[in-house]
């Protein structure tokens, strides 16, 4: 292989109002609650009755309940908002080319990576893998954070055919493995989704990254 260095399923909605045909939940405890007071001062003891302070205690503790609850629900809207407008954000990113650790299209073409060596290394060794996760090809490179370019030629000589193919880089210190890390390539983006632990980019060699791990765009 020739590298050479270059420059640069949801659960059923609730009813929540009057046009589903009954109150919110809370709305309902509080009617509930008034009423358990009410019959709680029509039955207490007249010669022992409750004292008044118990009663404004007992309102404001459920009042404090009630707006806590509010609160929390006021909050989960605007989670979700946030999340909305983020996917908006991202919708422009699609079309344009991401760099990040994924795997990347070949048809015959150099491709352009981004390796980072290990700090302290004296070896680089850049090894590509195709979409089985085969070894293909591996070769020395410059020690050097500048990029190189992978021409797709194995190590017998031959041609590595068209596919996907993704790339680490294993970096050596007086002849031992100190690290191993995944090497970035620029992608085009395909899509963007918004997954359980955030936004995730589709990229064109069929992989998937997180939103936080894009490192650089281009058109």
């Amino acid at each position: 292989m020739t590298i050479s260095p270059i420059a640069e399923t949801a659960a059923p909605a609730q009813p929540t109002g009057p046009a589903g045909g009954s109150a919110p939940k809370i709305s309902t405890d509080y009617q509930m609650f008034l009423k358990m007071l009410t019959a709680q001062m029509k039955n207490q003891d007249p010669l022992n009755p409750i004292d008044s302070t118990d009663y404004a205690t007992q309102l404001a503790t459920f009042s404090g309940v009630e707006q806590q609850v509010k609160t929390n629900d006021l909050l989960t809207a605007l989670t979700g908002q946030m999340g909305i407008t983020g996917m908006g954000q991202l919708a422009s990113w699609v079309g344009m080319e991401a760099r990040a650790v994924a795997a990347v299209p070949y048809q015959g073409q150099p491709v352009t990576l981004y390796p980072a060596p290990a700090q302290g290394a004296d070896r680089a060794m850049l090894v590509a893998y195709d979409s089985r996760g085969q070894e293909a090809s591996r070769e020395e490179i410059p020690v050097s954070a500048d990029p190189v370019r992978w021409t797709g030629t194995t190590a017998t000589g031959g041609q590595a055919l068209p596919g996907s193919y993704s790339f680490r880089l294993e970096s050596y210190t007086a002849g031992k493995l100190v690290a191993n890390d995944g090497v970035e390539v620029y992608s085009r983006i395909r899509e963007a989704r918004l997954g359980d632990k955030g936004a995730v980019l589709l990229l064109d060699g069929g992989g998937t990254v997180a939103a936080s791990d894009i490192k650089a765009l281009r058109p």
